[in-house]
């Protein structure tokens, strides 16, 4: 709206809509434009080839309103389009304060589920302005901007129930820190890998099932991290240090790493991993993915063997949170723009510490602690909770290959 009109200056709500075709824009603002009228707001969609296409224009100069209506109705049926014309005064009513950005992921996304998140949005005082798809798989994904509620209780209100809905939802703050430059942060196994490093090693000792079921319990946080790291690289002891090359051959990357990590650099983020796991495997993946940071234990090795011991500093639960907030002084980057993401109880105090704690494919705990869940096996699904679109993602792969 021009700094001469007011809020009760009278307007037109222009709605074309019909089968999307190429011009359709263009002969709408051209029919407009002879009538002399200011653009006050545009907004177009297009779902399954079908648009709706709406202006907001100021009144046309005395006399000329009805012949105005006339000419964009005949525009309109000569497109084979339908036209709606509305009288008002003003502009959109003023957005209320507290603006929030919703991601809703569902695999599939159902109406229902759609509807008991619009259901809540609205119980929380929050008013729906704008939803767009960010992605149609592998899973489906949509954003709302709410405005008129604070973010923590609206996230309160809807991932509480998230789960119960059978989708995901994240909850952030709107505003200009969302496009600036970010670090991410990611747990290594269960997380950015498939396996359990420590499981990989075991199988090689012939003890897995042991070694299995002490990481399954601490993973629930039923044992102390640290005695339970310590316990289970003891049973390694005497393995031959060829072992870690076999082990590196054995990992497998979780669906989706690459696309992740390959976009969030293009994206200009740093991205670093933390893990109870250990360094002879993260740094092998801090090479091969081109990561900023890497940091976990080192497995004790000497005369070419393992001596089932750690040595160094231990990267348990409050290790990772401390390594996180070092990854970021490093960076330049404020906490509050740090992505964390993780899948077990020793995850929880990095994903608390984070700007966003992202529990993947978490344990009940962790998801009902992080701020939001990721249960899809897709790691690059996070780039929604991002707002980086699927055509995004694609189209800057297209763009790399060429």
């Amino acid at each position: 709206m021009s700094a001469s009109q007011t809020s009760d200056d009278l307007t037109l709500l222009v709605k074309i809509f019909g089968k999307d075709r190429p011009g359709i824009t263009a002969g709408l603002f051209d029919t407009l434009a002879a009538y002399s009228v200011d653009v006050v707001d545009i907004e177009q969609v297009v779902t399954r080839g079908r648009m709706v296409l709406c202006a907001l224009v100021t009144q046309p100069p005395a006399g000329l309103e009805g012949d105005l209506r006339a000419t964009v109705h005949s525009w309109a049926e000569s497109m084979k389009m339908q036209a709606e014309i509305i009288s008002g005064r003003g502009d959109n009513r003023p957005r209320g304060l507290g603006r929030s950005l919703v991601t809703v992921l569902g695999h599939p996304l159902t109406a229902e589920a759609t509807a008991q998140i619009a259901a809540r949005i609205t119980k929380a005082g929050g008013n729906i302005d704008r939803i767009f798809r960010l992605a149609k798989y592998p899973v489906t994904a949509v954003e709302f901007a709410v405005s008129g509620v604070a973010t923590e209780p609206l996230r309160t209100a809807l991932v509480t129930d998230a789960a119960a809905l059978g989708v995901d939802v994240a909850v952030v703050a709107a505003g200009l820190h969302r496009r600036a430059q970010r670090l991410v942060v990611m747990d290594v196994d269960s997380t950015l890998i498939q396996d359990e490093v420590i499981e990989l090693f075991a199988a090689h000792a012939g003890c897995e099932d042991k070694v299995a079921e002490v990481t399954a319990a601490a993973m629930r946080g039923e044992l102390d991290f640290e005695q339970s790291l310590h316990a289970r690289v003891a049973l390694l002891e005497g393995l031959d240090a060829s072992v870690v090359d076999k082990v590196r051959s054995e990992v497998r990357l979780t669906p989706g790493a690459r696309t992740l990590i390959r976009t969030l650099k293009r994206l200009g983020y740093q991205v670093g991993v933390v893990s109870g796991g250990f360094t002879q495997v993260t740094d092998d993946l801090k090479d091969r993915l081109g990561l900023d940071f890497a940091q976990a234990n080192r497995l004790e090795i000497v005369d070419g063997k393992l001596t089932g011991r750690v040595t160094g500093e231990i990267v348990d639960r409050a290790g990772k949170a401390r390594l996180l907030r070092r990854f970021a002084a490093e960076a330049g980057v404020p906490l509050s723009q740090t992505v964390a993401i993780g899948d077990g109880a020793n995850d929880l105090d990095m994903l608390n510490a984070a700007g966003l704690g992202v529990a993947f494919n978490a344990k009940p705990v962790v998801r009902e602690a992080a701020h939001t869940a990721v249960n899809v096996p897709f790691l690059d699904t996070v780039l929604y909770l991002l707002g980086v679109t699927r055509e995004e993602v694609e189209a800057a792969d297209a763009h790399e290959e060429n």
